[in-house]
């Protein structure tokens, strides 16, 4: 189940900048929960000052709880040493925080339910490495295009990635509900998350006890592998001259803002005042304003290569704004109109 060879454990172990640094500079302006201290603290905004690496790279990142009970996301970034590369991570932890503190390497051998998904990416080199378990995204922004680069890992959707994740789990002799892995899970590759792996007979055994389903239903079961696995998809992309910002962020922003509206947003922010931090709060405020009901983390790593200041504003986003507003005015002018035809 580790994640990271003894390298990378190496690399991890000192100089971490996270949800958990006790050395990290907290954002102003925002409001504090109390909290145990082996999560993250804020309820609003829980970021560091910007962070600048060694290759240029200007590092801004966020956390917010959300509507959520507790906080079980997490945040690791990385900006120097591992062999020219800067890293980044999020853990979208779930039914627990147990699984994020052991992918953060905090082993405290406690075992529960709880499970996580985890996407790393390690910039360096001109290019861009991604190692994906999970439904967070990374969206990489070339000169004001956007391309996704993950697919979320889900039991559900008519995607060939989520068509490929519902035969893996009915082969494995699982079944979903509602889109949940037996009614429970929505997700399907993750860290942890035992009761699916090693202890699915315990999980068959507990579901005819609560009566989920019957003991007729449950000798027919038979489990042939894991229902969620944490097999790595990995991606490496070039990132060439017009590469401006990568954006990764929990499924808690992308469930709320595509991710067009995402990447154009944080163009607009770093257009107005190129702060890359400033940046990430305002698109984790922009999900808060969107009513999103999970955590969101987003780690936004501008790669230094675009002068924001002098940057032309995108005269089609004006156009485009000013031609959606003329339609919804004629159409509500229409409505109007016919309403006080049919009225008269």
């Amino acid at each position: 189940m580790a994640l990271f060879r003894p390298q990378l454990e190496r690399f991890l172990s000192t100089k971490l900048h996270c949800g958990h640094s006790s050395t990290k500079t907290p954002a102003k302006n925002f409001f504090f929960a109390t909290r145990p201290k082996s999560q993250c603290s804020a309820i609003a905004i829980d970021a560091p000052s910007s962070l600048t690496d060694v290759a240029g790279i200007r590092w801004g990142s966020a956390s917010l709880q959300g509507a959520r009970e507790e906080m079980e996301d997490d945040i690791i970034i990385r900006s120097d040493g591992l062999e020219g590369f800067s890293f980044a991570a999020v853990f979208d932890g779930h039914a627990g925080f147990s699984s994020v503190k052991f992918l953060r390497l905090e082993k405290d051998g406690v075992q529960d339910e709880s499970g996580s998904t985890a996407t790393a990416m390690f910039i360096g080199n001109e290019k861009l490495v991604i190692s994906h378990i999970g439904d967070s995204s990374v969206v990489l922004s070339r000169s004001g295009k956007m391309e996704v680069l993950t697919d979320a890992h889900r039991p559900y959707g008519s995607n060939k990635i989520s068509l490929q994740e519902i035969k893996r789990i009915r082969e494995a002799g699982g079944w979903i509900v509602n889109g949940r892995i037996c009614g429970d899970i929505a997700v399907s590759r993750a860290f942890g998350d035992m009761r699916f792996k090693t202890k699915k007979n315990e999980m068959l055994e507990k579901g005819v006890k609560e009566g989920r389903w019957s003991e007729k239903f449950s000798s027919r079961v038979q489990f042939n592998g894991d229902l969620v696995i944490a097999s790595p998809e990995v991606y490496q992309i070039a990132f060439g001259s017009d590469a401006e910002f990568v954006i990764l962020a929990s499924d808690g922003l992308w469930d709320y803002m595509n991710s067009l509206d995402a990447a154009a947003f944080v163009r607009n922010q770093l257009q107005k005042h190129g702060d890359v931090q400033l940046a990430c709060e305002e698109l984790a405020r922009k999900a808060i304003d969107r009513r999103t009901q999970d955590n969101v983390s987003i780690i936004i790593a501008d790669l230094g290569r675009t002068d924001w200041q002098n940057l032309p504003l995108q005269q089609q986003n004006v156009v485009l704004e000013l031609g959606q507003a003329f339609a919804t005015i004629g159409i509500v002018t229409l409505g109007i109109w016919m309403s006080s035809l049919f009225s008269s």
